[in-house]
């Protein structure tokens, strides 16, 4: 039977890179399920129609990681035919062999309510921004404001919202250097494997 960690988190928070950490350490697959939602969102057209026709070679777009990405994203999250056309998509890859790590916003409230480890990844507004900022060579003041824009979006829409889930292991990175951030989360994920 697969193992399953779900991550979820604000952007920036070091929910991708713990994801992509814990997945190397315990020879998980990965997937990033926010580029799932940048595609559908970069592919432009109607949402619906792009997230029913979605492929993992959608995934390899190399604009996927822009801002402008994640703010079509967030718009595209909103709609609950796009979130209904990629939920089976993302319990498919939960039931990866040995075992999956699925980093997102929803993944273990709505994708894998029933994954062996549930972590909340998060944050200062200020850090994440600086963050986002150093990552695409952008302005941090501008970021902040991106940020903040999309965190309410996101926790207010009606399908799905981002929260953690009521049994998840909150992790805040805010003043954590990666290494401790992944032994942390290697420590958390290992207990329950024990």
């Amino acid at each position: 039977m697969p193992f399953t960690i779900a991550i979820d988190g604000p952007a920036a928070s070091g929910k991708g890179t713990l994801a992509r950490a814990l997945a190397t350490h315990f020879g998980f697959a990965h997937l990033d399920t926010g580029l799932l939602y940048r595609a559908v969102g970069a592919m432009g057209g109607d949402p619906i129609d792009a997230a029913q026709r979605l492929q993992p070679s959608d995934l390899q777009r190399s604009d996927l990681r822009s801002a402008e990405a994640g703010q079509a994203a967030s718009r595209v999250a909103a709609i609950p035919e796009v979130r209904a056309a990629l939920l089976e998509f993302q319990r498919r890859f939960a039931a990866t062999e040995p075992g999956a790590v699925l980093d997102g916003r929803d993944i273990g409230t709505v994708i894998c309510p029933d994954a062996e480890v549930k972590l909340y990844v998060t944050a200062s507004d200020t850090i994440r921004a600086r963050r986002r900022a150093l990552e695409l060579g952008a302005d941090e003041a501008q970021m902040l404001r991106e940020l903040r824009e999309r965190d309410a979006r996101d926790a207010v829409r009606d399908v799905a919202p981002m929260k953690p889930a009521a049994d998840a292991v909150t992790l805040d990175t805010s003043d954590m250097s990666i290494d401790d951030a992944i032994a942390k989360a290697v420590e958390i994920v290992e207990r329950v494997r024990a």
